[in-house]
Order: C-alpha cells, then sequence, then structure tokens
C-alpha cells in the first residue's frame, strides 16, 4: 500500500471516532517521584491530539511511555486491539519526531529517509518511490541530495517527519518539535504541521508547552498537572469553558472576578460581584453551574479580554471602577490592563476603532470595566 492510500484510508477513519490508543491506569514513577497517577485516555484514530502542560507534569514522560522509550509501572496501553504495553520502541508502529531532529549528519536527505526502510530489508525500488513521495508530502524532493546540516532548521524538522512517516506509523508522537525554531519559523511551521497530519491521516501526538500553539493546531488538547488530566477536550471548549481555576488560567489569558451567591434557583442564581470597596457593585443573574451552590458562597467569573467592555466615565455606564495601567495599540486591536478597587488587574482586548480619533487611553485615566450578561464562565472558589 502507498502512502496516499494508507493516508487517505486514515482519513475517512477520523469521522467515526475510532479509539486507536487506549491507555488504562497507567502510573510512572522514578525513585519516590510519582510522575504519572493511574491515568486512562483514549487517542483516536487519525485526530491531532496535544499534550499540555507545564514543565515536569508529566507529558513528556507519557509521549515515551507511548513510544516504548520507557515501560510504565502500572496500567496497560492497547493500540488498535493489539496489548503493546511491554512491546519495546522498534516493536510499535509507533515513529517519532523528537526536539532535535537526530538526523545523520554524514547521510544525505535522501539515505536519512531511507534508513529504517533499509533496515526492514525493504526493496529498493519500493524505497525509492516511498521516499519520493515522502519527500512530495514536506515539499522537499528538491532537496534529496543535501546534507542535513546545509537545510534550515525548519527544512530539518520536515524532513524529520517524512523520515517518521515513510513507514507509515499508525501514530506519529512529536517531542516539542518547535521549539528550537524562530518565531515566524514556528507559525509558519505550525500551519505545515496541521497541513501534513491532514493529507497523511496518521494520529498526531503532540507535545508542548505553549497554549497558542495547542490551540491553533489541535484537535482535542489534553491538559496535565502534576501527572494527571485536568480536562481533555476541543480548544474551543477548553478555552471558553475550562473545567477548572488551573486549566482556565493555563490556556490564554484570563480574568478572575469574585462574586457571592445571593439566590439559588432551579437553573438561575442570582449573584454580587464583589470587586468595589465601595460604591457600585454589579449584580448578576445567570444560568445555574453544574457545580452546588449555596446562598453566601464565594464564586469566580471567568471572562476573556475580547469579553470585557471598557466605558469613559463620560459614556454614562455603570461599571466595576478602574483606572488605566496599561495599553498598547497592537494594530487591530487595543489591549490594555485596568486595575480595579480591590487591586484585581482587568486584561482588556478591544477592536481598535479607526474612525474615532480619541479611541486611546491615558495612563491613570478612569474608566468603567462591564461585560454582557452570559458571557461568564463559573467556577467555584478552590
Amino acid at each position: 500500500m502507498s502512502l496516499n492510500e494508507s493516508s487517505s484510508m486514515a482519513s475517512a477513519q477520523i469521522s467515526d471516532q475510532k479509539s486507536l490508543l487506549r491507555i488504562r491506569g497507567v502510573s510512572k514513577a522514578y525513585g519516590d517521584t510519582q510522575i504519572l497517577k493511574g491515568i486512562d485516555l483514549d487517542i483516536y484514530d487519525g485526530e491531532f491530539l496535544t499534550l499540555l502542560g507545564p514543565s515536569g507534569c508529566g507529558k513528556t514522560t507519557l509521549l515515551r511511555l507511548i513510544g516504548g522509550f520507557e515501560m510504565p509501572n502500572a496500567g496497560s496501553m492497547e493500540l488498535d486491539g493489539v496489548d503493546i504495553t511491554s512491546l519495546p520502541a522498534d516493536k510499535r508502529p509507533i515513529n517519532t519526531v523528537f526536539q532535535q531532529y537526530a538526523l545523520f549528519p554524514h547521510m544525505n536527505v535522501f539515505d536519512n529517509i531511507a534508513y529504517g526502510l533499509k533496515l526492514k530489508k525493504v526493496p529498493k525500488d519500493e524505497i525509492k518511490v516511498r521516499v519520493k513521495e515522502a519527500l512530495q508530502m514536506v515539499q522537499l524532493e528538491h532537496m534529496m541530495n543535501r546534507r542535513p546540516q546545509d537545510l534550515s532548521g525548519g527544512q530539518q524538522q520536515r524532513i524529520a517527519i517524512a523520515r517518521a512517516v515513510v513507514n507509515q506509523p499508525k501514530m506519529l508522537l512529536l517531542d516539542e518539535p518547535l521549539s528550537a525554531l524562530d518565531a515566524k519559523m514556528r507559525v509558519q511551521m505550525q500551519s505545515e504541521l496541521k497541513r501534513l497530519q491532514r493529507e497523511l491521516g496518521i494520529t498526531f501526538v503532540f507535545v508542548t508547552h505553549d497554549q497558542e500553539e495547542a490551540l491553533s493546531m489541535s484537535d482535542r488538547i489534553a491538559v496535565m498537572k502534576a501527572g494527571v488530566f485536568q480536562q481533555i477536550d476541543t480548544p474551543i471548549r477548553i478555552y471558553e469553558s475550562p473545567a477548572n481555576l488551573f486549566t482556565a488560567n493555563f490556556i490564554g489569558e484570563t480574568n478572575l472576578f469574585k462574586a457571592r451567591v445571593l439566590e439559588v434557583n432551579d437553573q438561575r442564581i442570582k449573584v454580587e460581584v464583589t470587586e468595589q470597596k465601595e460604591g457600585f457593585n454589579p449584580i448578576r443573574d445567570l444560568p445555574k453551574p453544574k457545580f452546588n451552590v449555596q446562598v453566601g458562597q464565594s464564586i469566580n467569573l471567568l471572562l476573556r479580554p475580547e469579553d470585557i467592555r471598557v466605558y469613559y466615565v463620560n459614556d454614562g455606564y455603570e461599571g466595576l471602577v478602574g483606572h488605566v495601567v496599561d495599553s498598547a495599540y497592537k494594530g487591530s486591536t487595543l489591549d490594555s490592563v485596568i486595575r480595579l478597587q480591590s487591586g484585581n488587574l482587568v486584561k482588556t482586548s478591544e477592536y481598535f476603532n479607526e474612525d474615532d480619533p480619541n479611541f486611546n487611553y491615558k495612563m491613570g485615566q478612569e474608566v468603567r470595566v462591564d461585560w454582557v450578561d452570559g458571557w461568564e464562565w463559573i467556577l467555584p472558589d478552590e
């Protein structure tokens, strides 16, 4: 079967949400340090899944367990119905692209890509076809006679991916492969990686600590903290509906407003935003959250910077009183930081109004902060 044929078949399967890899109760410790704590995870056939979290959370350890470079202390891993828990890396239909691409400097591009096929004693004619096909996929067929040291960082990465996919793996693991690139190349390669994944149809498991990278590239994101998953969901749901305060603060810019529950009904709650020491404290009528709430309880209202509305004092709007401590023109948006009476710093991002020559804020200027009812996401006070 050719690489293109296998790619088309895998692409067709993603819509069925078929579980390609089932991880159950997997734990991993080094000495007395517990890295992974009995985690469960289903990775679907043909999806782009990102493992996201701070340094030391266990994401790279999990990737190494999936790849067969480490063995778990407990739990099981089943790939396409086959138990691979104890299989070494070379026995698994999984390939890995490391942070350092590990290309052989003494070999040209063609031989680097063909290396794995030669080890498997694939016929020479088939090797030529598959290497050429892989190079076409990464749009570098004209580079086949170059040495790795003659290529740019982005080109080296694409060769490393071609070397991995030429083996037609069921899954491709990528361990922070963009971290060595400059900012502009990194953005370009994000689009390139997603394009390749769609064309190949191979399941990609991508490790990063960069939240914007995860949001822009993934079908699903698994947010990790201290060896435990905090939330596994689509980028939109993780951004708009985070499961807890850790996920809310780790993914994107976050504004949290303290509020006190005044009333609890079957479908709604009434709360008072408690951010002002004196004067107007907004009362909000909100949908009842999924967690239990009681009258008098303190909760958090989550709003992203683009959800915040800022008004001049003379506009006549009520809202939380604050003073501008920073304001920056970003081309399409005006991004500001406003300090409330409580000391809470509110980050705002407003579309820049080119028709209003006064659409800018002065340092120290008094403003009002407000938002549209229903745009809040309610989280318990942890």
